[in-house]
This record gives C-alpha cells, structure tokens and sequence, in this order.
C-alpha cells in the first residue's frame, strides 16, 4: 500500500473502542473515519462525534465503504465471527480484540476464510507491546538466561467486574486468562502440550452463581519439557498485579508491577512505595498505542505481524482445554483437545 495514512473503522463505542478510537486520532499513521455501535447516545456531544466524520449504527456503513482499509473489530464477542466474515468479504484488514469467538471450529473456520482471502488479521493481546515483556521476550530469544525451565506469570485485577458482565464474559480462562495463556506460549516458544487447573470461589458468590471461578493455579507442561505456571484472582485489593518470570539454565529474567511513581519512602516505622497501577488501560497504556502502531504499519509498509488470528485460536484451545480441566478435575491433553474440536 502506498499511502502514507490506513483509513480505518472502529464497530463497538464501548471502554476498549474508545481507547482505540482515541490513539487512533492522535496517531499519524491513521484516517478514523467511521464509529460504529448499536447505541450512539453516548458518544452524542463527545470528541468522538467532533472528531469521526460518521458515527452510525449501521455497520454495513463500513464494509460498504471501499476508502476504508482496516476495521477494528471492539464489540462484544458474540459479534465478533459475523463482522470477521464481512471484513473478508469486502478485502478489510482486521484487528480483532480477544477472543476472537467463544468457540474453537468456528474461531477455526472463520480464520481459514481469512487465509483465503488475503487480509491481515491481528488479535487484540496487547500485552506482547508492553515494554517490560517485550523485553522479557527478547532477553529468552537472545540466549540470555539459556533454556527456559520454568514460566511463572501472575495476574490479578483489582476489583471484580460486575455480574451482567460476568454472565456474558465467557469465564474467567476465556475472558481473563485467556491474555496469560497466550503470554506463556509468546515467551515459551513452545506449545503446550498439557494443563492442569486448580480453581475455585473465594472472592465474589456471585462468580460461582454464574458457573464462574475467580482464583486459580494452572499448571502447564511445554512440548520442551518446560513447564508453567499462572496464578489468577479477579481481586487484589491493593491494585492490578502483573508480573511475569522465565527461570532458565543460565539464568532468570523477570518483569515487577508498574507504579504511579518509583519512589520508595524508608523511616524507623515503615517502609513504602506507590500501589501497583489500578487497572488494564492505566498499566497498558503504552502497550495499546504501540499495538495499533504495529498493525496500521504491517499495513502501510506489508509487513509480518507479531501477533496473528493463529495466536488467538491456540489461547482460545487453551482456555477451552482449561475449562475442562476444572470441570472434569483432571490433567487435559491438548492433542486430545484438538480432537475434541475438529
């Protein structure tokens, strides 16, 4: 493509759209020329309605719209396959956030017409374009610590989400862990052969009314030889706690909370520092604008993405072979898991 700006679409005015929306109009790289969402009051007298030429409810505004080169797709999930097809359909590059659908073959069939039809595709793991894991990541590749061993990641919101949104979520492996899942296999290099859950409800009844967990300990064992292990809890309530480990033969390599400030107060009676950031907007704000970044590039420029609807498939297997895991109280194979979906 030779042009110095992608046109772009965002589906869904929701917490996730509007973030996109607003990197999206203050990047160089980017023409936002349409928002779409099924309910556009909200947005009536913001920036947003000052600042993208059309807002509509009507998403066939976009697909229909030839001057528009990429639509991000930020609705709620079961939506998502319905506008992944129509952006195929129209020659659309796509930026899905996860997870791409609630259901393995269908997450499966819809990226094969993707493949068919030529179009990039990116699944919305921010956390890969953070700036701490990413060098996490480049420390394993570069040898650093030598063969990886053990793969520890920790990951705790501060506050449960409220139970309309719980019954919708698909569950915490797919809504929560599902970001986790695809950190281990980013910094593993390797897939996952096995998993084994240990789940259960200690923060919020209202969790297990719905079915839900909201604390546990998965473990992992990597096609290597390697293992992992995640830690997951809906609330800590001293802030959003996101740190990750890769324990290797040479060595260890790790990446510690972010903080307002890293200014650490020590008197005869105490000794303080800043909570961790509150939550995932505060915490992967970087991360979000550089992951628009490098996708309207692979844009403009024809180049390889990080993370691909590939990505996406394999933690969505994973949080499906998780769920199984809990519920069938025993270890999953993911070749038996990938017999179970096709």
């Amino acid at each position: 493509m030779s042009k110095e700006k992608a046109v772009v679409a965002i589906i869904g005015g929701g917490r996730i759209g509007q973030l996109h929306a607003d990197h999206a109009l203050k990047s160089d790289k980017v023409e936002l020329k349409t928002l779409a969402d099924i309910n556009l009051e909200g947005l009536r007298g913001t920036k947003y309605e000052e600042n993208i030429p059309i807002l509509t409810t009507d998403t066939e505004t976009i697909f229909n719209d030839s001057t528009i080169d990429a639509v991000f797709i930020c609705s709620s999930t079961d939506t998502h396959l319905t506008y992944i097809k129509r952006a195929t359909q129209t020659g659309k590059h796509i930026f899905c956030e996860k997870p791409i659908s609630f259901n393995v073959e269908e997450t499966r069939e819809v990226l094969q017409l993707v493949k068919i039809s030529g179009v990039k595709f990116q699944v919305g793991f921010n956390r890969r374009y953070d700036k701490h894991f990413r060098k996490v990541y480049e420390t394993i590749r570069d040898g650093k610590v030598g063969n990886p061993h053990v793969i520890k990641v920790t990951s705790r919101d501060p506050e449960p989400p409220p139970e309309e949104y719980i019954k919708r979520s698909g569950g915490m492996f797919m809504d929560m862990t599902i970001h986790d899942f695809d950190m281990v296999r980013f910094l593993s290099g390797s897939e996952v052969k096995d998993i084994t859950v240990k789940a259960a409800n200690l923060v919020d009844p209202k969790f297990g009314r719905n079915g839900d967990v909201d604390t546990a300990i998965i473990t992992l064992t990597f096609q290597d030889g390697s293992l992992g292990v995640i830690d997951n809890s809906r609330e800590a309530v001293y802030g959003y706690d996101q740190r990750i480990e890769v324990f290797g033969d040479q060595g260890v390599v790790s990446a510690d909370n972010e903080s307002p400030t890293n200014v650490q107060i020590s008197t005869k009676d105490i000794v303080s520092i800043d909570h961790p950031k509150y939550f995932f907007i505060e915490r992967y704000l970087d991360a979000y604008i550089e992951e628009l970044d490098e996708f309207i590039t692979s844009i403009l420029e024809n180049k390889t993405l990080l993370t691909t609807g590939e990505d996406g498939l394999k933690a969505e297997m994973l949080a499906k072979a998780a769920q199984i895991s809990w519920e069938e109280k025993r270890t999953v194979q993911l070749e038996e898991l990938e017999k179970v979906v096709q």
